[in-house]
């Protein structure tokens, strides 16, 4: 019986909400409706806010109003998980209001919304291109804002997926030479010269990045296959310049989790080196 006087006023709490937003929606009061809007924004329910707001800033232009609601309805968006649209507004809002009262708050906000919206690093990353953008100008424009260093620590993300992409890329152009079957330079040496070039343009941008060591690595490997399956008139020399990497990383990871491989790859190159 309790159950049931409880799933009854439930029942009646609901109703009655929805016939409330109802209301609202057929009001042509429409101080009354961007007032409904920010009390349903506040308890969070979102997505009533937004169909209010969207019918709303239209008219509301150049009124007091106009502005907290554009800020409004682009916070509805991201507080939904709709990180592209809310970038829109946020967007929107900044180039409408470029000293508004939340458009510090605008610009951090569009950043964040891409940086949330980025792919994994095997997916294009157009994406996260454009989310390191937006969230330098943030820092640009705000050098001085307490979000500063989230806003940075979001671009060291996106930049370490953007190195991780090129890291697959360099990797997959490895395992292509490694599985040609074919000994001539024409056929593995392109593959592993890709490798080899992919990896050191992603070191030079990148000098910092947590994936160092591996594309040394990745560099060193393809360095050595190369020579190994070069033709013998090339061999010693490519071999030379595969020894001159190994003492590089040495210098750079003399504690290598690939120390062992790496010391391997030395004692062979050294076989082919006339002294």
């Amino acid at each position: 019986m309790k159950k049931y006087a409880v799933m009854v006023l439930l029942s009646a709490g609901f109703l009655s909400s929805c016939g409330e937003y109802n209301k609202v929606l057929k009001s042509t009061d429409y101080e009354y409706k961007y007032e409904a809007a920010k009390s349903y924004f506040a308890k969070g329910q979102n997505s009533r806010a937004a169909t209010i707001l969207e019918e709303l800033i239209p008219i509301m232009k150049g009124t007091s109003n106009a502005e907290e609601s554009l800020y409004m309805l682009a916070m509805t968006y991201y507080n939904q998980g709709d990180y592209i649209t809310a970038s829109h507004y946020f967007n929107t809002y900044y180039t409408t209001y470029p000293r508004g009262t939340y458009t510090e708050l605008a610009r951090f906000f569009s950043g964040k919304s891409l940086y949330m919206d980025t792919p994994e690093p095997r997916l294009d990353q157009s994406s996260t291109y454009k989310a390191i953008q937006e969230l330098q100008m943030f820092i640009e424009y705000f050098p001085q804002s307490p979000r500063k260093s989230v806003a940075q620590d979001m671009i060291f993300e996106l930049q370490d997926k953007l190195v991780e992409k090129e890291y697959l890329s360099a990797k997959l152009y490895y395992d292509l030479g490694s599985y040609t079957g074919n000994s001539s330079y024409s056929s593995t040496g392109n593959n592993y010269l890709a490798c080899v070039v992919t990896a050191q343009n992603v070191l030079r941008e990148y000098p910092y990045t947590k994936l160092r060591e591996d594309l040394s690595m990745l560099v060193l490997r393809a360095k050595y296959d190369m020579a190994r399956q070069s033709v013998e008139e090339k061999k010693e020399e490519r071999m030379r310049d595969t020894i001159d990497e190994y003492y590089a990383f040495k210098n750079e990871f003399p504690d290598s989790k690939y120390n062992k491989e790496v010391e391997e790859i030395f004692k062979d190159a050294n076989k082919y080196v006339n002294n």
